[in-house]
Protein backbone atom coordinates (compact mmCIF):
# COMPACT_ATOMS: atom_id res chain seq x y z
CA UNK A 1 0.00 0.00 0.00
CA UNK A 2 1.37 3.59 -0.77
CA UNK A 3 1.05 5.89 1.95
CA UNK A 4 2.84 8.66 -0.27
CA UNK A 5 5.89 8.73 2.07
CA UNK A 6 8.75 6.37 3.03
CA UNK A 7 8.38 3.86 5.97
CA UNK A 8 10.61 1.57 7.74
CA UNK A 9 9.35 -2.08 8.48
CA UNK A 10 8.28 -2.88 12.10
CA UNK A 11 11.78 -5.00 12.80
CA UNK A 12 13.64 -1.68 11.49
CA UNK A 13 11.26 1.03 13.52
CA UNK A 14 11.90 -1.27 16.65
CA UNK A 15 15.35 -1.87 16.59
CA UNK A 16 16.79 1.25 14.62
CA UNK A 17 18.36 3.92 16.67
CA UNK A 18 16.54 7.33 17.52
CA UNK A 19 18.65 9.63 14.89
CA UNK A 20 17.32 6.46 11.93
CA UNK A 21 13.78 7.42 13.39
CA UNK A 22 13.51 10.88 13.17
CA UNK A 23 11.98 10.96 9.34
CA UNK A 24 9.31 8.60 10.15
CA UNK A 25 6.04 10.55 10.44
CA UNK A 26 3.19 9.94 13.14
CA UNK A 27 0.89 7.57 10.58
CA UNK A 28 3.48 5.45 10.01
CA UNK A 29 3.12 2.89 12.31
CA UNK A 30 -0.27 2.05 10.54
CA UNK A 31 1.82 1.93 7.20
CA UNK A 32 4.40 -0.36 8.54
CA UNK A 33 1.70 -2.60 10.66
CA UNK A 34 -0.07 -2.95 7.36
CA UNK A 35 2.61 -3.56 5.12
CA UNK A 36 5.66 -5.74 7.13
CA UNK A 37 3.31 -7.51 10.29
CA UNK A 38 1.90 -10.72 9.38
CA UNK A 39 -1.95 -10.67 10.81
CA UNK A 40 -1.51 -12.63 13.82
CA UNK A 41 -3.58 -15.98 13.27
CA UNK A 42 -6.64 -15.90 14.41
CA UNK A 43 -9.72 -18.34 13.33
CA UNK A 44 -12.64 -17.60 12.08
CA UNK A 45 -14.58 -17.74 15.63
CA UNK A 46 -12.28 -15.60 16.77
CA UNK A 47 -12.87 -13.02 14.13
CA UNK A 48 -16.74 -13.72 13.59
CA UNK A 49 -16.97 -12.64 17.29
CA UNK A 50 -14.57 -9.20 16.66
CA UNK A 51 -17.21 -8.41 13.61
CA UNK A 52 -20.26 -9.40 16.30
CA UNK A 53 -19.25 -7.19 18.86
CA UNK A 54 -17.07 -4.00 17.39
CA UNK A 55 -19.15 -3.94 14.65
CA UNK A 56 -16.20 -4.71 11.91
CA UNK A 57 -16.24 -6.69 8.40
CA UNK A 58 -13.85 -9.41 7.86
CA UNK A 59 -11.14 -6.83 6.81
CA UNK A 60 -11.57 -4.64 9.35
CA UNK A 61 -11.12 -7.64 11.62
CA UNK A 62 -7.99 -8.61 10.31
CA UNK A 63 -6.26 -5.33 9.83
CA UNK A 64 -6.93 -4.31 13.32
CA UNK A 65 -5.30 -7.47 14.49
CA UNK A 66 -1.93 -6.98 12.81
CA UNK A 67 -2.57 -3.02 14.08
CA UNK A 68 -2.99 -4.70 17.95
CA UNK A 69 0.18 -6.64 17.36
CA UNK A 70 2.62 -3.92 16.14
CA UNK A 71 1.61 -1.49 18.67
CA UNK A 72 2.20 -3.91 21.70
CA UNK A 73 5.73 -4.63 20.50
CA UNK A 74 6.21 -0.57 20.16
CA UNK A 75 4.89 -0.31 23.63
CA UNK A 76 7.08 -2.50 25.23
CA UNK A 77 10.14 -0.41 23.46
CA UNK A 78 8.93 3.35 24.56
CA UNK A 79 8.18 1.71 27.82
CA UNK A 80 11.66 0.22 28.53
CA UNK A 81 13.60 3.38 26.75
CA UNK A 82 11.73 6.10 28.28
CA UNK A 83 11.68 5.17 31.55
CA UNK A 84 10.12 7.66 34.02
CA UNK A 85 8.96 10.20 31.82
CA UNK A 86 6.62 7.48 30.05
CA UNK A 87 2.90 7.74 31.02
CA UNK A 88 1.53 5.10 29.33
CA UNK A 89 0.21 4.07 25.82
CA UNK A 90 -3.10 3.24 24.61
CA UNK A 91 -5.07 2.83 20.93
CA UNK A 92 -7.14 5.23 19.26
CA UNK A 93 -10.57 4.01 19.05
CA UNK A 94 -10.74 2.46 15.65
CA UNK A 95 -6.92 0.83 16.82
CA UNK A 96 -5.07 2.00 14.16
CA UNK A 97 -2.58 4.41 16.12
CA UNK A 98 -0.55 4.65 19.55
CA UNK A 99 -0.98 7.33 21.40
CA UNK A 100 1.90 7.61 24.09
CA UNK A 101 1.73 9.54 27.45
CA UNK A 102 5.19 11.30 27.88
CA UNK A 103 6.12 13.81 30.31
CA UNK A 104 8.13 15.99 28.36
CA UNK A 105 8.96 17.35 24.93
CA UNK A 106 12.35 15.40 24.27
CA UNK A 107 10.43 12.09 24.91
CA UNK A 108 7.40 13.40 22.62
CA UNK A 109 10.31 13.95 19.75
CA UNK A 110 11.37 10.47 20.28
CA UNK A 111 7.80 8.76 20.81
CA UNK A 112 6.71 10.49 16.99
CA UNK A 113 9.98 9.53 15.92
CA UNK A 114 8.58 5.74 16.37
CA UNK A 115 5.74 6.81 14.26
CA UNK A 116 3.14 7.00 17.81
CA UNK A 117 1.05 10.15 18.36
CA UNK A 118 3.06 11.63 21.92
CA UNK A 119 0.53 13.15 24.49
CA UNK A 120 2.17 15.43 26.84
CA UNK A 121 0.57 15.26 30.13
CA UNK A 122 1.24 15.91 34.03
CA UNK A 123 1.78 12.73 35.51
CA UNK A 124 4.47 9.80 34.79
CA UNK A 125 2.98 6.19 34.47
CA UNK A 126 5.32 5.26 37.86
CA UNK A 127 3.79 8.17 39.66
CA UNK A 128 0.30 6.88 38.74
CA UNK A 129 0.63 3.43 39.81
CA UNK A 130 2.25 4.61 43.05
CA UNK A 131 -1.34 6.30 43.90
CA UNK A 132 -2.80 2.96 42.72
CA UNK A 133 -1.07 1.32 44.96
CA UNK A 134 -2.21 3.57 47.78
CA UNK A 135 -5.88 2.42 47.06
CA UNK A 136 -4.86 -1.31 47.12
CA UNK A 137 -3.24 -1.13 50.50
CA UNK A 138 -6.57 0.48 51.84
CA UNK A 139 -8.78 -1.84 50.01
CA UNK A 140 -10.26 -3.09 53.24
CA UNK A 141 -11.97 0.18 54.11
CA UNK A 142 -13.47 0.51 50.79
CA UNK A 143 -17.33 -0.25 51.54
CA UNK A 144 -19.58 -1.53 48.58
CA UNK A 145 -20.86 1.16 46.74
CA UNK A 146 -17.14 1.74 45.77
CA UNK A 147 -16.69 -0.87 42.97
CA UNK A 148 -12.82 -0.73 41.67
CA UNK A 149 -10.16 1.33 40.58
CA UNK A 150 -7.25 1.47 37.91
CA UNK A 151 -4.56 3.59 36.27
CA UNK A 152 -6.26 5.40 33.08
CA UNK A 153 -3.18 6.75 31.29
CA UNK A 154 -5.62 8.46 28.75
CA UNK A 155 -7.01 11.06 31.52
CA UNK A 156 -3.77 10.51 33.13
CA UNK A 157 -5.05 9.71 36.15
CA UNK A 158 -6.47 7.09 38.70
CA UNK A 159 -9.99 6.22 38.20
CA UNK A 160 -12.18 5.06 40.83
CA UNK A 161 -15.47 3.86 39.98
CA UNK A 162 -18.69 3.95 42.44
CA UNK A 163 -22.20 3.47 42.65
CA UNK A 164 -22.34 7.54 43.87
CA UNK A 165 -19.79 9.85 43.57
CA UNK A 166 -20.92 11.82 46.22
CA UNK A 167 -20.98 9.73 48.95
CA UNK A 168 -19.05 11.04 51.96
CA UNK A 169 -17.43 7.51 51.96
CA UNK A 170 -15.80 7.43 48.51
CA UNK A 171 -14.34 10.86 49.60
CA UNK A 172 -12.82 9.54 52.53
CA UNK A 173 -11.37 6.33 50.83
CA UNK A 174 -9.58 8.15 48.73
CA UNK A 175 -8.54 10.71 51.56
CA UNK A 176 -7.68 7.92 53.92
CA UNK A 177 -5.35 6.33 50.68
CA UNK A 178 -3.47 9.46 50.79
CA UNK A 179 -4.47 9.93 47.64
CA UNK A 180 -6.26 13.22 47.25
CA UNK A 181 -3.65 14.82 45.17
CA UNK A 182 -6.00 15.68 42.27
CA UNK A 183 -4.72 12.80 40.63
CA UNK A 184 -7.67 10.51 40.95
CA UNK A 185 -11.00 11.03 39.29
CA UNK A 186 -14.31 9.14 40.07
CA UNK A 187 -16.66 8.07 38.05
CA UNK A 188 -20.36 6.29 38.62
CA UNK A 189 -21.00 3.07 37.84
CA UNK A 190 -24.57 1.54 38.04
CA UNK A 191 -24.00 -1.77 38.68
CA UNK A 192 -21.54 -3.95 41.09
CA UNK A 193 -19.22 -6.38 40.03
CA UNK A 194 -19.52 -10.05 41.00
CA UNK A 195 -18.20 -12.97 39.80
CA UNK A 196 -19.06 -15.23 36.77
CA UNK A 197 -19.61 -18.72 37.00
CA UNK A 198 -19.54 -20.99 34.23
CA UNK A 199 -22.46 -23.87 34.09
CA UNK A 200 -20.62 -26.76 32.67
CA UNK A 201 -21.98 -30.11 32.37
CA UNK A 202 -21.47 -33.23 34.79
CA UNK A 203 -20.58 -30.80 37.64
CA UNK A 204 -22.05 -31.11 40.84
CA UNK A 205 -25.18 -28.75 41.89
CA UNK A 206 -27.06 -29.12 45.16
CA UNK A 207 -30.89 -28.65 45.17
CA UNK A 208 -31.24 -28.61 48.30
CA UNK A 209 -29.46 -30.81 51.04
CA UNK A 210 -29.24 -33.20 47.84
CA UNK A 211 -26.24 -33.63 45.48
CA UNK A 212 -27.03 -34.26 41.27
CA UNK A 213 -25.12 -32.90 38.52
CA UNK A 214 -25.73 -30.67 35.70
CA UNK A 215 -26.77 -32.02 32.62
CA UNK A 216 -26.23 -29.15 29.37
CA UNK A 217 -26.43 -25.73 29.65
CA UNK A 218 -29.62 -23.89 27.71
CA UNK A 219 -30.82 -20.72 27.38
CA UNK A 220 -31.01 -19.03 30.92
CA UNK A 221 -29.72 -21.90 33.09
CA UNK A 222 -29.15 -25.79 32.32
CA UNK A 223 -31.31 -28.90 32.24
CA UNK A 224 -31.43 -31.90 34.50
CA UNK A 225 -32.96 -34.76 36.15
CA UNK A 226 -36.49 -34.13 37.65
CA UNK A 227 -36.27 -36.36 40.09
CA UNK A 228 -33.72 -34.06 41.93
CA UNK A 229 -35.31 -31.45 43.04
CA UNK A 230 -39.47 -29.83 42.31
CA UNK A 231 -40.50 -26.53 41.04
CA UNK A 232 -39.52 -23.75 43.90
CA UNK A 233 -35.99 -25.64 44.55
CA UNK A 234 -33.37 -23.47 45.21
CA UNK A 235 -29.72 -24.72 44.25
CA UNK A 236 -26.54 -23.78 44.82
CA UNK A 237 -23.08 -25.08 42.28
CA UNK A 238 -20.44 -26.85 43.28
CA UNK A 239 -19.00 -24.09 44.76
CA UNK A 240 -21.54 -23.51 47.67
CA UNK A 241 -22.36 -20.07 45.58
CA UNK A 242 -25.93 -19.34 45.10
CA UNK A 243 -26.50 -20.78 41.40
CA UNK A 244 -30.57 -20.28 40.51
CA UNK A 245 -34.05 -22.54 41.13
CA UNK A 246 -35.62 -25.16 39.81
CA UNK A 247 -38.71 -23.98 37.31
CA UNK A 248 -39.72 -26.96 35.70
CA UNK A 249 -40.02 -30.84 37.26
CA UNK A 250 -41.44 -33.91 36.05
CA UNK A 251 -40.77 -36.82 37.90
CA UNK A 252 -42.05 -39.92 37.78
CA UNK A 253 -43.63 -40.28 33.78
CA UNK A 254 -41.25 -38.75 32.49
CA UNK A 255 -37.55 -37.56 34.64
CA UNK A 256 -36.74 -34.24 33.65
CA UNK A 257 -35.94 -30.29 34.85
CA UNK A 258 -34.32 -27.05 34.15
CA UNK A 259 -32.24 -24.77 36.88
CA UNK A 260 -32.83 -21.03 35.82
CA UNK A 261 -29.58 -19.61 37.35
CA UNK A 262 -28.82 -16.21 38.24
CA UNK A 263 -26.65 -13.52 36.90
CA UNK A 264 -23.68 -14.97 38.33
CA UNK A 265 -24.03 -18.01 36.36
CA UNK A 266 -22.56 -18.56 32.45
CA UNK A 267 -24.27 -20.99 30.19
CA UNK A 268 -20.81 -23.23 28.44
CA UNK A 269 -21.57 -25.57 26.01
CA UNK A 270 -19.31 -27.54 27.48
CA UNK A 271 -19.19 -30.77 29.75
CA UNK A 272 -16.27 -31.56 32.39
CA UNK A 273 -14.02 -34.84 31.01
CA UNK A 274 -13.02 -35.47 34.75
CA UNK A 275 -9.82 -35.20 32.76
CA UNK A 276 -8.49 -31.87 33.39
CA UNK A 277 -10.91 -30.68 30.31
CA UNK A 278 -13.66 -30.30 28.29
CA UNK A 279 -15.86 -31.71 25.62
CA UNK A 280 -17.60 -29.62 23.69
CA UNK A 281 -20.96 -29.75 22.86
CA UNK A 282 -21.73 -29.29 19.15
CA UNK A 283 -25.45 -30.14 18.63
CA UNK A 284 -27.87 -32.36 19.99
CA UNK A 285 -28.19 -35.09 16.94
CA UNK A 286 -30.07 -38.20 18.35
CA UNK A 287 -27.60 -41.28 17.24
CA UNK A 288 -28.41 -44.62 16.93
CA UNK A 289 -28.91 -47.55 19.35
CA UNK A 290 -25.49 -49.30 19.12
CA UNK A 291 -23.61 -46.41 19.14
CA UNK A 292 -20.91 -45.31 21.57
CA UNK A 293 -21.95 -42.96 24.22
CA UNK A 294 -20.23 -41.08 27.24
CA UNK A 295 -21.55 -39.09 30.21
CA UNK A 296 -20.15 -37.08 32.78
CA UNK A 297 -21.34 -37.10 36.65
CA UNK A 298 -20.37 -35.89 40.01
CA UNK A 299 -19.36 -38.85 41.32
CA UNK A 300 -17.98 -41.36 38.72
CA UNK A 301 -16.73 -38.91 36.51
CA UNK A 302 -16.56 -39.59 32.59
CA UNK A 303 -17.63 -43.41 31.45
CA UNK A 304 -18.80 -44.89 28.54
CA UNK A 305 -20.75 -47.67 26.79
CA UNK A 306 -23.09 -48.01 23.79
CA UNK A 307 -26.74 -47.33 23.14
CA UNK A 308 -29.01 -50.57 24.42
CA UNK A 309 -32.22 -49.55 23.63
CA UNK A 310 -34.67 -46.42 23.14
CA UNK A 311 -37.93 -45.98 24.28
CA UNK A 312 -37.92 -48.18 27.67
CA UNK A 313 -40.10 -47.87 30.57
CA UNK A 314 -38.71 -48.34 34.02
CA UNK A 315 -40.55 -48.80 36.75
CA UNK A 316 -38.90 -46.97 39.62
CA UNK A 317 -40.13 -47.18 43.55
CA UNK A 318 -42.00 -43.95 42.67
CA UNK A 319 -43.67 -44.65 39.46
CA UNK A 320 -42.98 -45.91 35.69
CA UNK A 321 -40.56 -43.14 33.43
CA UNK A 322 -41.34 -43.60 29.68
CA UNK A 323 -39.28 -43.27 26.84
CA UNK A 324 -36.09 -43.43 28.46
CA UNK A 325 -32.72 -44.56 26.44
CA UNK A 326 -30.64 -47.79 28.26
CA UNK A 327 -27.10 -47.96 27.85
CA UNK A 328 -23.94 -49.83 29.69
CA UNK A 329 -22.35 -47.03 30.57
CA UNK A 330 -22.46 -47.24 34.74
CA UNK A 331 -23.26 -44.94 36.88
CA UNK A 332 -24.04 -44.19 41.24
CA UNK A 333 -25.77 -41.83 42.96
CA UNK A 334 -25.13 -37.79 42.91
CA UNK A 335 -24.46 -38.77 38.91
CA UNK A 336 -28.02 -38.05 38.27
CA UNK A 337 -28.92 -35.43 36.06
CA UNK A 338 -24.91 -35.53 34.08
CA UNK A 339 -24.70 -34.93 30.34
CA UNK A 340 -24.71 -37.74 28.05
CA UNK A 341 -23.06 -37.31 24.77
CA UNK A 342 -21.96 -38.93 21.61
CA UNK A 343 -19.32 -37.48 19.77
CA UNK A 344 -20.05 -33.71 20.69
CA UNK A 345 -24.16 -34.34 20.09
CA UNK A 346 -25.81 -34.03 23.42
CA UNK A 347 -28.19 -37.23 23.83
CA UNK A 348 -29.89 -36.66 27.23
CA UNK A 349 -29.63 -36.85 31.36
CA UNK A 350 -28.95 -39.31 33.41
CA UNK A 351 -32.04 -40.70 34.76
CA UNK A 352 -31.31 -44.10 36.87
CA UNK A 353 -29.85 -47.40 36.80
CA UNK A 354 -28.69 -50.70 38.68
CA UNK A 355 -25.07 -51.68 39.53
CA UNK A 356 -21.73 -49.33 40.07
CA UNK A 357 -18.98 -48.49 38.80
CA UNK A 358 -17.14 -51.01 40.10
CA UNK A 359 -18.88 -54.40 38.89
CA UNK A 360 -20.98 -52.85 35.99
CA UNK A 361 -24.58 -51.40 36.12
CA UNK A 362 -27.20 -50.63 33.41
CA UNK A 363 -28.30 -46.86 33.34
CA UNK A 364 -31.09 -45.19 31.66
CA UNK A 365 -31.20 -41.46 30.34
CA UNK A 366 -33.72 -39.32 29.64
CA UNK A 367 -33.38 -37.99 25.97
CA UNK A 368 -33.04 -34.31 25.26
CA UNK A 369 -35.20 -33.23 23.18
CA UNK A 370 -38.55 -33.75 24.94
CA UNK A 371 -36.85 -31.89 27.80
CA UNK A 372 -36.00 -28.59 25.49
CA UNK A 373 -38.91 -28.66 23.59
CA UNK A 374 -41.87 -28.65 26.86
CA UNK A 375 -39.72 -25.96 28.91
CA UNK A 376 -39.08 -24.02 25.07
CA UNK A 377 -35.78 -24.26 25.74
CA UNK A 378 -32.21 -23.92 23.58
CA UNK A 379 -29.18 -25.79 24.03
CA UNK A 380 -25.99 -23.68 24.13
CA UNK A 381 -23.91 -25.20 21.43
CA UNK A 382 -20.13 -24.56 20.20
CA UNK A 383 -20.49 -23.90 16.90
CA UNK A 384 -23.34 -23.49 14.49
CA UNK A 385 -25.16 -25.42 12.53
CA UNK A 386 -27.75 -25.75 9.64
CA UNK A 387 -30.95 -24.42 9.84
CA UNK A 388 -33.09 -26.99 7.32
CA UNK A 389 -36.81 -26.70 6.27
CA UNK A 390 -38.24 -30.32 6.85
CA UNK A 391 -40.19 -29.25 4.04
CA UNK A 392 -37.78 -29.05 0.57
CA UNK A 393 -34.30 -29.82 2.43
CA UNK A 394 -32.97 -26.80 1.97
CA UNK A 395 -31.23 -24.09 4.77
CA UNK A 396 -31.95 -20.70 5.70
CA UNK A 397 -28.47 -18.74 4.02
CA UNK A 398 -27.16 -15.17 4.49
CA UNK A 399 -27.29 -14.07 0.18
CA UNK A 400 -23.23 -14.09 -0.95
CA UNK A 401 -22.40 -13.83 3.05
CA UNK A 402 -23.35 -9.97 2.96
CA UNK A 403 -23.17 -8.99 6.29
CA UNK A 404 -25.08 -5.74 5.87
CA UNK A 405 -27.55 -4.27 8.08
CA UNK A 406 -31.28 -5.19 6.57
CA UNK A 407 -30.30 -8.06 4.35
CA UNK A 408 -33.02 -10.48 3.79
CA UNK A 409 -32.45 -14.15 4.38
CA UNK A 410 -33.10 -16.76 2.01
CA UNK A 411 -33.35 -20.11 1.37
CA UNK A 412 -30.77 -22.10 -0.30
CA UNK A 413 -29.37 -25.46 -0.82
CA UNK A 414 -27.04 -26.44 1.96
CA UNK A 415 -23.27 -25.88 1.28
CA UNK A 416 -21.67 -26.08 4.96
CA UNK A 417 -20.77 -22.41 4.10
CA UNK A 418 -20.70 -20.11 7.43
CA UNK A 419 -23.81 -17.88 6.24
CA UNK A 420 -25.36 -20.91 6.82
CA UNK A 421 -24.00 -22.26 9.96
CA UNK A 422 -26.55 -20.81 12.45
CA UNK A 423 -25.64 -20.39 16.75
CA UNK A 424 -28.78 -20.23 18.99
CA UNK A 425 -26.93 -18.50 21.68
CA UNK A 426 -28.13 -18.68 25.83
CA UNK A 427 -30.10 -14.96 24.90
CA UNK A 428 -32.10 -16.08 22.62
CA UNK A 429 -30.77 -14.86 19.84
CA UNK A 430 -30.01 -16.97 16.78
CA UNK A 431 -26.46 -15.74 14.84
CA UNK A 432 -24.23 -16.13 11.80
CA UNK A 433 -21.25 -14.52 10.10
CA UNK A 434 -21.19 -12.44 13.59
CA UNK A 435 -25.11 -10.99 13.45
CA UNK A 436 -28.43 -12.07 14.34
CA UNK A 437 -32.03 -13.17 12.99
CA UNK A 438 -34.17 -10.14 12.99
CA UNK A 439 -37.23 -9.29 12.01
CA UNK A 440 -37.46 -6.63 10.57
CA UNK A 441 -38.53 -3.04 12.02
CA UNK A 442 -39.03 -5.24 15.27
CA UNK A 443 -42.99 -6.15 13.53
CA UNK A 444 -44.88 -8.33 14.55
CA UNK A 445 -47.25 -8.08 11.63
CA UNK A 446 -47.71 -11.60 8.88
CA UNK A 447 -45.62 -10.87 6.32
CA UNK A 448 -42.26 -8.98 8.27
CA UNK A 449 -39.31 -9.70 6.18
CA UNK A 450 -36.63 -12.12 8.31
CA UNK A 451 -33.19 -10.21 7.86
CA UNK A 452 -29.59 -10.27 9.31
CA UNK A 453 -28.86 -7.41 11.21
CA UNK A 454 -26.33 -6.34 14.35
CA UNK A 455 -26.98 -7.81 17.64
CA UNK A 456 -28.68 -5.10 19.96
CA UNK A 457 -30.41 -7.32 22.41
CA UNK A 458 -33.83 -6.45 21.20
CA UNK A 459 -36.85 -8.50 21.19
CA UNK A 460 -37.13 -8.73 17.36
CA UNK A 461 -33.95 -11.00 17.59
CA UNK A 462 -35.39 -13.62 20.13
CA UNK A 463 -36.18 -16.80 18.42
CA UNK A 464 -36.94 -20.54 19.69
CA UNK A 465 -36.88 -23.70 17.94
CA UNK A 466 -39.65 -25.90 18.97
CA UNK A 467 -40.04 -29.28 19.37
CA UNK A 468 -42.43 -29.16 17.01
CA UNK A 469 -40.12 -27.43 14.67
CA UNK A 470 -42.01 -24.34 14.98
CA UNK A 471 -38.82 -21.14 14.58
CA UNK A 472 -40.76 -19.20 16.29
CA UNK A 473 -40.44 -15.31 17.90
CA UNK A 474 -41.83 -15.03 20.99
CA UNK A 475 -42.64 -11.03 21.13
CA UNK A 476 -44.91 -11.85 17.97
CA UNK A 477 -45.73 -15.69 18.80
CA UNK A 478 -45.51 -15.74 15.04
CA UNK A 479 -43.42 -18.84 13.09
CA UNK A 480 -40.58 -18.01 10.45
CA UNK A 481 -42.44 -18.54 7.66
CA UNK A 482 -40.76 -19.56 3.50
CA UNK A 483 -43.08 -17.16 1.53
CA UNK A 484 -45.31 -17.62 -0.90
CA UNK A 485 -44.24 -21.44 -0.75
CA UNK A 486 -40.91 -21.17 -3.05
CA UNK A 487 -39.71 -23.80 -3.27
CA UNK A 488 -36.55 -22.42 -4.67
CA UNK A 489 -33.15 -21.41 -3.93
CA UNK A 490 -33.32 -17.43 -3.06
CA UNK A 491 -37.09 -17.90 -1.63
CA UNK A 492 -37.27 -15.01 1.15
CA UNK A 493 -37.84 -15.37 4.96
CA UNK A 494 -41.09 -14.25 6.69
CA UNK A 495 -43.34 -13.85 10.01
CA UNK A 496 -46.13 -15.50 9.50
CA UNK A 497 -48.76 -17.04 12.00
CA UNK A 498 -47.92 -20.14 12.88
CA UNK A 499 -50.35 -22.78 10.96
CA UNK A 500 -48.49 -26.35 11.54
CA UNK A 501 -47.85 -25.81 7.47
CA UNK A 502 -44.87 -27.65 5.96
CA UNK A 503 -43.17 -24.57 4.65
CA UNK A 504 -43.01 -23.31 8.74
CA UNK A 505 -41.32 -26.15 9.98
CA UNK A 506 -37.39 -26.41 10.77
CA UNK A 507 -34.83 -28.62 12.24
CA UNK A 508 -31.05 -28.28 12.91
CA UNK A 509 -27.98 -30.27 11.78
Amino acid sequence: MNHGFRTLTLATALFAGPAALSFIPTTAVAASTEEAVAVPDASPEVLSAMQRDLGLNGEQARRRLASEAAAARLEQKVRENLGTTFAGAWLNQDGSTLIVGVTDEASARYVRGLGAEPRLVTRSQKQLDKVKSALDRNSKRADRTIHGWYVDPATNSVVVFAQDPSLSSVGKFIADSGAADGSVRVVASSEEPRPMYDLRGGDAYYPGNARCSIGFSVNGGFVTAGHCGGVGTNTSGSNGVAQGTVRGSTFPGNDYGWVQVNSSWASQPWVNNYAGGVANVGGSNEAPVGASVCRSGSTTGWRCGVIQAKNVTVNYPQGAVYGLTQSNACCEGGDSGGSWLSGDQAQGVTSGGSGNCTTGGTTFFQPIWPILSTYGLTLTTTGGQAIVSSWNGKCIDIPNSNTTDGTPLQMWDCNGSGAQRWTFYSDGTVRALGKCMDVAWGSTANGAVIQLVACNGNAAQKFVLSGAGDLVNPQANKCVDIKDWNSASGARLQLWECGGTANQKWFRR
